[in-house]
């Protein structure tokens, strides 16, 4: 997610968002997962991103941990 050409990145995406619609078609057990950082309303919207499906800040509070045991075991 560089920020080179934003126009190219969004006009490629354009009808890929993650909504709400989306969601109520997909199966009752599924989540949704992010990278981060989230683009809101381009490639999910915040009701989904902040709902009770989506585990992408645990997604990312894991990253963390994993990021700080690598530097753990390579500073050690």
């Amino acid at each position: 997610m560089g920020q080179k050409d934003e126009t190219a990145r969004r006009q490629s995406f354009r009808g890929y968002c993650i909504d709400g619609a989306l969601l109520a078609i997909s199966a009752p057990d599924s989540i949704v997962l992010h990278c981060l950082p989230a683009h809101r309303g381009e490639e999910i919207t915040g009701d989904v991103l902040d709902g009770p499906r989506s585990l992408a800040w645990k997604q990312a509070e894991n990253r963390l941990h994993v990021s700080k045991a690598i530097l753990e075991y390579v500073m050690a």
